[in-house]
């Protein structure tokens, strides 16, 4: 038996299913031309699509087996509002933190509301109005449901959209560590989302991530790998550690054999006119220097409500790279100890700082300011070369870099000495995205390896973020109040649909895992109008439906070929054809569609029930 139940039989021409040989003009992933030709999706407007009957049975599929998961991992599902009263996000501030994402919308009394994109704030409400003593925690909740995020460019269908399905998850806890605690119950749900997306026949990795705008103390991505992925994963290959850009870190990178900053000048520090040449790249080009040769400095200023920013100690952040790295703001701000964003132009250059020509200098002798300098950057002294490194970097005025830069001579300050006496505003780390060939933190001598995916599921340790924002706290075993601890898990339904399709595919259409197609069998009438034939495909259909396997029937009146290229572009796991040849044979031809071969073999009709169940069972257990 393939399943428990029994499985459903259709026939085309009761089903909508609208395949066309042009795929919309729009599209340019292999999901969004394979899932529109096919007739899985409509588009309806930018980033919003219809769900026609195969997408909706593959939709079901899917969140069957998350909802099996997730009650396996003791959560309870509940189902909250869409619709959500602005007000929530008092404490959170999570509707700045969105900005435009945030569908936005007023009722006819003037009352401010949200389409949600995410559902912490509500739940946490909820769970507030709930839950009154340690006694009733953990407790983890879920729902799958529609959210909205008003994104400025949807593209590549269902993996970038407005509106799309998702699955949302939300644990309460009085401790990190223990029975019930928050790292319990993350292990958990790591282990129920490795499931999912195994169960849904994906090849996967789960990677350390960035929380992002949700927030917490630690995340993972769950990233479907495919190489249409917009997303680059870094992989030791010898531990298994994996990490997106933002978060991956690096084996050390030793300091060269004099140490940081130590090194004669290249030169004399010269100006040079570079108009209209704020970026690397131009400055680099009209200079004649390698980007590897420049300096680029980044200046942020603290993410704070301003009452808070105005007593913080930390007034600007200045972090330093190479030319041809990109400044990682996370390790930025673990580094800087506050949270950040980009300066204000107008305020940076009141303080100093001409953003677009900004050097390492202009961070000495300011209050307030911390100097971070990249450890590929902090260097004097060219070892290959036997000479000072010779440095670019901005001129701290408009329209002007300046050539022979030295850490010693031009910084204004000893880097060695204020690194030995821990000068708070002067540190020297990691501060940069990690990239291809860099160290592996996890293995000596191991270097990192790319590859692409396509996030699918994301879980965070959120800590007392949203709780202490929103005033949920109770009494601990000791009568002492503290903030509940919370977690969140979010698994994106449709976009598990749509990242299938990239991962599994070929020219001639979808090829599904056997878990999450929309049938399990086709059975194709090369002569629908012979009642026989008919006859035979009904047999079939009852005998393999009584083994939970989802038939459906191709009845209609087209010619052959059409019949095999909408079947290939569906892609049904197992095709069986009926006709005159075959039968004559008194066997059916049978097809696998991940066989790529384009031909099939003869089978007896008495074996065709146990050659599909067979066929099924190999390709989910592979």
């Amino acid at each position: 038996m393939f399943t428990s139940n029994r499985g459903s039989i259709s026939t085309w021409n009761q089903t909508l299913i609208p395949t066309t040989r042009e795929a919309p003009s729009d599209a340019e992933s292999p999901s969004h031309i394979l899932l529109s030709r096919a007739g899985y999706i409509r588009k309806l407007t930018a980033g919003i699509y219809d769900y026609l009957p195969l997408a909706q049975r593959v939709l079901k599929k899917i969140s069957a087996i998350v909802r099996e998961e997730m009650d396996a991992a003791g959560a309870s599902e509940l189902l909250l509002p869409a619709l959500l009263p602005t007000e929530l996000y008092k404490g959170t501030r999570r509707d700045v933190d969105y900005g435009d994402l945030l569908f936005k919308l007023s009722d006819r009394k003037g009352g401010s509301y949200a389409l949600g994109p995410t559902h912490e704030e509500p739940v946490t409400e909820l769970v507030m109005g709930s839950v009154s003593s340690y006694k009733q925690l953990p407790v983890t909740v879920y729902q799958i449901q529609t959210k909205y995020r008003d994104e400025a460019r949807p593209r590549s269908g269902l993996l970038r959209c407005r509106e799309f399905i998702m699955k949302d998850a939300y644990s309460f806890h009085m401790n990190v560590e223990g029975p019930g605690g928050l790292n319990e119950i993350y292990d958990k749900m790591f282990t129920a989302y490795s499931n999912v997306f195994r169960r849904c026949g994906l090849s996967f990795t789960a990677v350390e991530a960035e929380s992002g705008p949700i927030g917490g103390s630690a995340s993972h991505e769950f990233m479907v790998n495919a190489e249409s992925g917009e997303d680059t994963i870094l992989k030791c290959p010898v531990s298994g550690y994996a990490a997106n850009v933002e978060k991956c870190e690096t084996g050390l990178r030793q300091a060269p054999g004099r140490g940081y900053f130590a090194g004669e000048p290249s030169g004399t520090l010269e100006e040079v006119s570079t108009p209209s040449c704020p970026g690397i790249e131009d400055v680099a080009k009209l200079m004649k220097v390698k980007p590897a040769n420049m300096i680029k400095t980044v200046v942020f200023q603290p993410d704070l409500l301003p009452e808070a920013a105005a007593a913080h100690s930390v007034k600007f952040v200045v972090a330093v790279v190479r030319g041809d790295h990109d400044v990682n703001e996370g390790k930025v701000r673990d580094l800087a100890g506050v949270k950040l964003k980009l300066a204000d132009p107008a305020a940076a250059r009141a303080a100093g700082f001409e953003i677009g020509y900004v050097s390492p200098r202009s961070a000495v002798n300011k209050p307030g300011v911390v100097l971070l300098i990249d450890r590929d950057v902090a260097i004097g002294f060219d070892d290959a070369k036997a000479k000072g490194c010779f440095w670019v970097t901005g001129g701290d005025k408009k329209d002007v870099h300046v050539k022979h830069f030295n850490w010693e001579r031009d910084l204004g300050i000893d880097p060695v000495k204020a690194l030995a006496e821990r000068v708070t505003v002067f540190k020297v780390g990691d501060v940069r995205n990690a990239m291809v060939g860099d160290p592996s933190p996890r293995a000596e001598g191991v270097k990192l390896e790319a590859g692409k995916g396509i996030e699918v599921g994301h879980i965070f340790k959120l800590g007392t973020k949203y709780s202490e924002a929103m005033g949920f706290s109770i009494l601990d075993e000791t009568q002492q109040k503290r903030s509940v601890i919370m977690g969140c898990y979010g698994i994106g339904v449709s976009r598990t649909m749509a990242s299938s399709v990239e991962q599994n595919h070929d020219i001639d259409g979808i090829v599904w895992p056997a878990a999450i197609a929309p049938f399990h069998v086709l059975i194709t009438l090369m002569k629908p109008e012979l009642a026989e034939h008919v006859k035979l495909a009904r047999d079939l259909a009852d005998q393999l439906a009584a083994r939970g396997i989802d038939v459906l029937i191709d009845d209609r009146d087209e010619r052959a070929g059409v019949k095999f290229k909408d079947a290939d572009l569906i892609g049904v796991p197992i095709r069986l054809t009926i006709g005159d040849k075959a039968l004559a044979a008194g066997a059916v031809e049978f097809k696998k569609r991940a066989d790529r071969t384009g031909k099939g073999e003869l089978c007896p009709v008495a074996d065709v029930v146990d050659w599909c169940v067979a066929g099924l069972r190999a390709e989910k257990a592979s």
